[in-house]
């Protein structure tokens, strides 16, 4: 009896996962920085830490906010077939057809990308520090999101394929088993995004249309490998979790044939490219007089609150569960 509470307590514990993970936002963000040009990284590299560890205050956010959780993604297959035309892509439009409650409870993830963008462009332009940081971390998560095919897939944790724990899967295990190691982080620059609209919805399309190798791939692997090879009890944060093998992850990921490092490479190109265009769309202004300024302690109080939040919250996201 002491063994199966355990067994399942275990598993719980697993399945606590996060949009990308936190390892992976933050890695991206982190990464992002350094694509950018000289006039930016002055003020970018010195605040590369509060990027890196605030890239995951969204996913924070989902345990205190229900509306954050639609801006996460969408479950663009419930608007027909491959390439969704039947969705509009103007925010307008699409709630005009749909209505703006149908919209929200698919996802919406496409559409606040923009809205982020604006917000960082009139950060640039107002000079604010706190907005531009702020904004920077947060909508590099939402960009991240949009690269993950099952940010943009109904069956988003394999639950109507008895698959359930692949969202973490995919998005949390391989990358924290293997990008270290093996993934090549060596990206252009950022370039400047003249359609960032259509830039979003094509890496949304992207997404989606990769989500049924995602699920196949796992189906047909999980076939292939004995039951008691498949997950392994490993040790994280002075806790004994149980996980997805490193053979079954590393057998998966080339099955997959390097598709999560090519969305996790694309993410970090196009967040970065995003910072480039608002700051371009601003007018480029200087960032020299900003190094030196920092976060005033309202700012920092706001900060503490969603930690707070979020570790108060039981483990339980508002709205719609990822794993």
């Amino acid at each position: 009896m002491k063994r199966c509470i355990l067994s399942l307590m275990l598993l719980l514990m697993a399945q606590q996962c996060f949009c990308w993970g936190f390892y992976a936002h933050r890695k991206i963000n982190y990464l992002a920085v350094f694509l950018l040009p000289p006039e930016m990284l002055v003020l970018y590299k010195p605040n590369i830490g509060f990027l890196e560890e605030h890239a995951v205050d969204p996913d924070k956010r989902r345990y205190a906010v229900a509306d954050e959780g639609p801006r996460h993604y969408i479950d663009i297959d419930h608007y027909g077939e491959y390439p969704y035309n039947e969705l509009p892509r103007k925010w307008k439009d699409a709630v005009e057809k749909y209505s703006e409650d149908t919209i929200k409870a698919y996802g919406i993830v496409p559409w606040h990308i923009q809205t982020m963008l604006q917000r960082l462009t009139m950060a640039f332009r107002e000079k604010n520090f706190t907005r531009i940081m702020k904004n920077s971390a947060e909508i590099g998560h939402y960009i991240a999101d949009s690269h993950v095919p099952l940010h943009a897939c109904s069956n988003h944790n394999g639950q109507h394929t008895n698959q359930k724990g692949i969202h973490g899967f995919w998005e949390s295990r391989v990358p924290e088993l293997l990008a270290e190691k093996q993934f090549d982080f060596f990206i252009g620059k950022a370039q400047y995004i003249s359609d960032p609209a259509k830039y979003a919805w094509d890496r949304v399309l992207e997404s989606a249309a990769a989500a049924d190798s995602v699920l196949l791939f796992e189906r047909e692997l999980t076939r292939q490998f004995p039951a008691d090879q498949k997950y392994a009890f490993e040790s994280r944060n002075n806790n004994v979790i149980r996980q997805y093998s490193s053979a079954f992850t590393i057998a998966y990921d080339k099955k997959l044939n390097g598709m999560v490092e090519r969305r996790m490479r694309l993410s970090i190109q196009s967040i970065a490219s995003f910072w480039y265009t608002a700051w371009v769309n601003a007018g480029q202004p200087d960032l020299r007089p900003l190094v030196k300024q920092s976060f005033s302690e309202a700012d920092l109080k706001e900060f503490d609150k969603l930690n707070e939040s979020w570790k108060g919250s039981s483990g339980k996201m508002l709205g719609r569960e990822e794993e």
